[in-house]
């Protein structure tokens, strides 16, 4: 038992991967077609989101805070490009993916200044970034509007003889690959152990925490992108419903709460396991506010197990 625990706290993401190994194999009983080649790039297009919007919401959480703000501003991407880019003549992709991802940075970096520069809670400052942009995508899109044709439609398919979501996912994971062989990402982990020892390591906070958010707004960008794919047309009733993945993917992943300690390695296996389980309960029959109610419970688990059995933390995890 205590091997076990040891093995975990090393490896904070280890629980989740051992919980969608055993996942993949419910859905592999229930649905034997589950990872056919033919089922594959739509399973995978579906998945996308999860996991992106759970890469938006760890950088915040690394750095000490916490952004519930991300799957609202993936949401109101996907209506910024379906209602307005693609309308007003701006949705070919040179275009309108530096378009959506400077915009959906910059709004993460709103966050990151009202929490590092103004001091607000993280939970406030993000909670009313969450409000403002559920209503603004219900001011563009109140009702879903269909996307004709258009490049992202490939996103749910295949690229080549690669899955398209696969490219948006290894976009992200891409970037923070390359971070994490930067001072940065020492920075980042040093600052969410502990504000003061990272000031007086002569980390600079401010900026290491602007830039947090702003590359969780970022990772957004791309799940807005992500959704768009999937959905081809703007759905700005999500906007709570990917709010409550994102937080529970990171946690589930092994990212603790009080920061400092995770990754988007975890976080990936944290949202793996929240879409098997959707997955799973779908093709069950299960109604879909019990599925819901499952989210919760892994959320509720994630934070119980972080907090308590995965204690004490250790700075070597950085998935």
């Amino acid at each position: 038992m205590n091997a076990a625990l040891a093995f975990l706290r090393r490896r904070p993401f280890a629980f989740a991967l051992m919980l969608s190994i055993v996942l993949l194999v419910l859905n592999l009983i229930v649905s034997p077609s589950f990872l056919s080649p033919e089922r594959l790039p739509g399973t995978l297009a579906t998945l996308a989101p999860f996991v992106l919007v759970g890469f938006a919401s760890t950088p915040a959480i690394l750095s000490g805070g916490i952004d519930v703000s991300v799957g609202p501003l993936a949401t109101f991407i996907n209506c910024l490009f379906v209602a307005v880019l693609i309308p007003f003549g701006l949705g070919d992709w040179p275009v309108a993916v530096p378009v959506l991802l400077v915009v959906a940075s910059a709004l993460g970096a709103v966050n990151g200044v009202l929490v590092a520069v103004l001091r607000l809670h993280p939970v406030v400052a993000t909670t009313g970034m969450l409000f403002l942009l559920i209503g603004l995508s219900l001011t563009i899109a109140p009702t879903p509007i269909a996307a004709p044709d258009n490049w992202s439609e490939s996103f749910a398919g295949a690229i080549g003889p690669v899955p398209g979501a696969l490219l948006l996912i290894a976009f992200a994971g891409l970037i923070w690959f390359g971070l994490r062989r930067t001072a940065y990402n020492r920075n980042l982990l040093a600052l969410g152990d502990s504000d003061i020892s990272a000031y007086g390591s002569g980390v600079r906070v401010t900026t290491v925490r602007v830039l947090a958010y702003a590359l969780g707004g970022l990772f957004a960008g791309v799940a807005g992108i992500a959704l768009s794919a999937l959905l081809q047309s703007s759905q700005s009733s999500l906007a709570s419903t990917y709010a409550l993945l994102g937080l529970a993917a990171a946690v589930l992943g092994g990212t603790s709460l009080g920061g400092g300690r995770g990754g988007l390695l975890g976080t990936f296996f944290g949202a793996l396991t929240i879409y098997l389980l959707q997955q799973v309960l779908t093709a069950s029959g299960v109604a879909p506010s019990f599925i819901q109610l499952a989210y919760g419970l892994v959320l509720v688990a994630g934070v119980i197990l972080g907090a308590t059995l995965l204690l004490p933390r250790s700075r070597g995890s950085r998935a």
